[in-house]
């Protein structure tokens, strides 16, 4: 017990850090995580817009070899049906992750809202992470 009291000088006189650097404190530390947020957030809407621009553009490639007679896949060659397998695989995986980045993007929006109603008296830091 008495090592406890050996830490600090005996005549020191114990004093704490100032609210001014506390709040300062605070606010780095809710900023910080407001930023990892964003990035996150930021990340997500760039792969999502990149996934939907490729997708699209799968989409009007697998029009073409999907051809617009009502008996078109009777005829069909062999290979235009070998590439629109792949291209029914690749669209759905796409779908697929376009649905799990719009998932992630609410829930990052979510974080975002709930780190600012958590923390309304750093809203001055969290305006600088939006």
């Amino acid at each position: 017990m008495f090592k406890l009291f050996a830490r600090t000088r005996p005549d020191a006189m114990f004093r704490a850090r100032s609210p001014e650097r506390d709040r300062r404190s605070d606010a780095l530390r809710v900023a910080s995580i407001a930023g990892s947020i964003d990035a996150a957030l930021q990340a997500c809407r760039v792969e999502h817009a990149g996934l939907d621009r490729r997708l699209n553009d799968v989409l009007a490639r697998a029009a073409i070899t999907v051809g617009n007679d009502a008996d078109e896949y009777l005829d069909r060659e062999p290979a235009n049906t070998q590439l629109q397998n792949v291209f029914s695989f690749e669209i759905a995986n796409g779908e697929r992750r376009l649905r799990e980045l719009e998932a992630n993007i609410r829930h990052f929006e979510t974080l975002k809202a709930m780190l600012v109603a958590s923390f309304p008296e750093h809203a001055d830091a969290l305006a600088t992470n939006r």
